[in-house]
């Protein structure tokens, strides 16, 4: 599972998520990808499970990119603790995501088995998405 080596510091606030993205926001690297269409917070399971998706509808061809990493933490407090006491201690990583962002790239395979599993991959997240080809990006 994705989660950084090290942080500066181990507990962080939570932040508001509003925005287009500027950067990240086009396919710089694969033939296909999985842009997302409104804002959230994505942790590094729900990462994880899209790039299994991927995978394993490619049947282990071509190459994925990730263009997405948890780099924020979130705290939690233990069930029935009453409040005060300072904040709960570290528990999941969260990648925060602006709308626009490319989340996954893919290449080498062809252009129905890459539109399945982006589809795939869509539904392990909590975001809505849509899929990206190059060929779109080429016309500009």
């Amino acid at each position: 599972m994705l989660a950084p080596k090290r942080v500066k510091f181990r507990k962080v606030q939570k932040g508001r998520v509003k925005g287009t993205a500027q950067k990240q926001n086009k396919i710089d690297f694969g033939e296909y990808g999985l842009q997302s269409m409104e804002c959230g917070r994505i942790s590094a399971r729900q990462i994880e499970a899209s790039r299994v998706a991927i995978t394993r509808r490619m049947k282990r061809g071509g190459k994925v990119w990730i263009r997405i990493f948890p780099h924020k933490s979130i705290t939690k407090k233990p069930a029935e603790t009453r409040m005060g006491k300072g904040k709960g201690t570290p528990e999941d990583w969260v990648a925060v995501v602006k709308k626009g962002t490319v989340l996954f790239e893919m290449e080498g395979v062809p252009k129905d088995v890459a539109y399945e599993a982006l589809k795939l991959a869509a539904q392990k997240l909590p975001l809505s998405t849509k899929i990206l080809s190059r060929d779109i990006f080429d016309e500009d």
